[in-house]
């Protein structure tokens, strides 16, 4: 799972801080969907996008952090509100106004990531009480043992030699079967990056210059929840453009 977040602070550091530190959470990942300065600019941006949680700062000008949540909690799908702050005596008043946590300035990376699994466990809890359809699973025959992998929960699929890597925010496992195949069959979950890769293109984060010994100089995709650049061909590069501008 990829939580989207909207970052809310009127401190353009302490933005960048926290999406430098979102950039390194995994089990969940995170996508930063949108930054803003103020109250004002996140409901404006709301109103018109959807996001899984909102990082609040308290102390902003205008309306306050507080008031924000205050209203968030009047939309028809609101966001997890998680306040982050430098000042520890508005806790309980933000836990009043139902926040899933409340994190204190400089934020850790180990709390951050506690406080994103706190509202995956929210979401799975949710999505099960209103679906009971099956997820899609990769079935994995690895090592004599049989094993199911959700399809939401992979970043990549990359073909190497006779057999694909899976490589989920935890894991990577082999598997038989075609690239091909596979793109046909999750046309809406990934895309085409190169002749040997697929994406999950709801974990796109970054695209970036790229120097590859063999194939020169190129472009490279990050993804949230994995370190490592994925090659972007020359032939695909338009598709991750568009995706990154979606």
């Amino acid at each position: 799972m990829v939580l989207k977040v909207l970052i809310v602070d009127d401190e353009a550091l302490a933005r960048a801080r926290l999406r430098t530190l979102l950039a390194d959470c995994t089990a969940p990942a995170a996508s930063v969907e949108a930054e803003a300065a103020n109250a004002v600019q996140a409901i404006e941006w709301l109103q018109h996008h959807a996001a899984d949680v909102a990082l609040i700062d308290i102390h902003m000008p205008g309306a306050d952090g507080l008031t924000l949540a205050q209203t968030l909690n009047t939309l028809a799908h609101p966001p997890a509100v998680v306040f982050v702050t430098a000042y520890a005596e508005h806790a309980v008043q933000a836990f009043e106004l139902e926040a899933v946590d409340y994190l204190t300035k400089p934020v850790r990376l180990e709390r951050l990531q506690s406080a994103l699994q706190k509202i995956e466990r929210l979401a799975n809890t949710t999505r099960g009480l209103e679906s009971d359809l099956p997820e899609e699973m990769l079935v994995i025959q690895e090592r004599g043992r049989t094993e199911r992998v959700p399809v939401a929960q992979v970043l990549y699929l990359k073909a190497e030699l006779k057999y694909i890597t899976v490589r989920t925010a935890s894991k990577s496992y082999i598997l038989e079967g075609s690239l091909t195949e596979l793109e046909e069959k999750y046309a809406t979950r990934f895309v085409r990056i190169h002749r040997n890769a697929l994406i999950a293109r709801h974990a796109v984060r970054a695209l970036e210059k790229h120097h590859d010994p063999d194939e020169g100089e190129g472009w490279a995709v990050r993804l949230n929840g994995v370190h490592e650049a994925l090659l972007v061909s020359r032939r695909q590069l338009a598709a991750v453009r568009e995706l990154l501008n979606c």
